[in-house]
């Protein structure tokens, strides 16, 4: 198997199918209109990038058909960038429009459950923030500066039902490999320990969490191509590392799909990836993990986002209280910039990667 000839053709076919889908979208007005304060200069930017995901894996698996790995991969990824692309279509439609308003008081001001600070924006959403507004309107403590869309989407009930069948999906189309004499991780095994059928809740629960995970870090420019790409090639390292390099060819493919898009989606952004991108991504690395039977160092590289998930759920408990959802976002309200943002997420990333590879070269030549 020659691994950079397959990175390579990855990288290069990802880079022409975004550059078309780009000029397509563009055409036919499939542009995004954020409804964060600090990203409006945004509005515009094609979406839905991530169908370009889709057309470079189908043609990836055309050549290594007779790669399960890469089959199995590909077909899940697909699965997922179709419901990805359902939930992406029912966004273009907005369900209504959203006041932005301005603090002008030079004091902070308490609207819904927010402490908005002076010259600080936000955006109206809640019931109770709506109830506050007109008489912080009539006090002349704030101002409307702004009315944004909000975007139609499925349901969290429905989400998670989706992704629960991506994740079945991967449990019958990896036993079908299985049956047919391919020794694949999760219908056998968990970190090299025989589990039979109960990897079919492991599998549903990673896949469900890595695609939320993924769907939720990707908000700012290449933030979540960019994680992903540097947590496959990690996990590239990984298997070579522990001597198990034939299995990564499913993180090969990822790496090439992400760093291909990010030639046009690395900051600014000219093209974002939308929840076909998300998906597909999330469900690629869910599978990679799983079928590659990495999961301890899988999780590991996968940690920025797993923490976002986390902080966002504590926030909806009320356990903690942010302004604004998800954590990369409370940051820039705080005034850090969208580009030290993504770096800094980029570097913890790799950071923890290749401490992770550290510990596995340590276990693996040192103490052996």
């Amino acid at each position: 198997m020659n691994y950079g000839f397959l990175f390579l053709i990855t990288f290069i076919t990802t880079v022409l199918f975004t550059y078309f889908i780009k000029k397509v979208l563009i055409k036919f007005n499939v542009v995004d209109n954020p409804i964060v304060s600090e990203h409006r200069h945004k509005t515009g930017t094609p979406t839905m990038g991530g169908i370009a995901f889709l057309f470079s894996i189908l043609f990836i698996s055309s050549i290594y058909y007779k790669e399960p790995l890469i089959v199995i991969s590909v077909l899940t990824m697909v699965v997922a960038g179709i419901v990805g692309f359902i939930d992406d279509l029912i966004g273009l439609k907005s369900k209504e429009f959203q006041k932005v308003i301005k603090n002008i008081s030079g004091k902070i001001v308490k609207i819904g459950i927010l402490n908005l600070e002076p010259n600080h924006e936000a955006r109206i959403a809640t019931p109770k923030a709506k109830e506050d507004l007109p008489a912080l309107l009539d006090k002349k403590l704030v101002k409307v500066i702004d009315e944004v869309p909000i975007k139609n989407e499925m349901s969290e009930r429905d989400k998670i039902i989706f992704q629960l069948l991506i994740g079945i999906f991967l449990v019958v189309t990896a036993s079908v490999f299985t049956l047919g004499g391919y020794d694949l991780g999760p219908i056998i095994n968990f970190n090299g320990i025989s589990i039979g059928v109960l990897a079919i809740p492991i599998i549903l629960i990673g896949m469900t969490g890595a695609i939320n995970a993924v769907n939720l870090i990707d908000g700012m420019d290449g933030l979540a191509a960019g994680i992903i790409a540097i947590a496959s090639f990690a996990s590239v390292i990984y298997l070579f590392v522990t001597g198990d390099l034939d299995k990564s060819l499913p993180f090969i493919v990822l790496t090439g799909v992400t760093l291909g898009f990010l030639v046009f989606n690395r900051y600014p952004a000219s093209i974002f990836m939308g929840d076909t991108g998300s998906f597909v991504l999330g469900a690629g690395y869910a599978t990679a993990v799983l079928i590659t039977d990495i999961p301890y160092f899988g999780v590991l590289a996968l940690f920025v986002p797993i923490v976002t998930v986390v902080i966002s759920i504590l926030n909806r408990a009320n356990i903690i209280n942010l302004p604004i959802e998800p954590f990369h976002h409370v940051l820039n309200y705080h005034g850090i910039s969208e580009k030290k943002i993504i770096v800094s997420y980029w570097l913890i990333t790799a950071l923890i990667s290749g401490f992770g590879l550290l510990i596995s070269y340590y276990f693996h030549f040192i103490v052996k």
